[in-house]
């Protein structure tokens, strides 16, 4: 891979099928996917949404409105779901831990689909991929 951002859908999805495949390629521990913290207007905290891919694992942080979005998008993506839901007493939100049995261009799709329907990002955010 050369190329680690993207601004557009459609240099998103390639960028995210691209990493995914990377990742799986070389066995990697992680990928994270972020979002540039200048394209989030979301007001949702401190921290930028981000979404990590770890095997077949999909690993992203939610607060209660995100996590009843996510499980609208699982209706569409039926070879995912939820395996893991986790909410620490000291942090605000739920860490979701979704398996994703599919190929990288499915992932890739669920992941742009998650930043802007479970995140609620604009069509013109730019994301990082920043761990293969």
């Amino acid at each position: 891979m050369t190329r680690f951002d993207a601004a557009t859908e459609a240099e998103r999805l390639k960028l995210f099928a691209d990493a995914a495949a990377a990742h799986r390629a070389r066995s990697s521990d992680v990928m994270t996917v972020d979002v540039d913290p200048d394209s989030d207007a979301t007001d949702g905290g401190e921290l930028p949404p981000w979404i990590q891919l770890a095997s077949t694992e999909l690993v992203m942080d939610c607060t209660d409105d995100e996590l009843e979005r996510l499980k609208d998008l699982l209706g569409e993506f039926p070879e995912f779901r939820i395996d893991e839901l986790v909410s620490p007493e000291e942090a605000e939100g739920t860490n979701a831990v979704v398996t994703a049995r599919s190929d990288a261009n499915r992932v890739a799709g669920f992941i742009e689909r998650a930043f802007r329907e479970v995140y609620e990002l604009d069509d013109d955010y730019r994301a990082w991929v920043t761990a293969i």
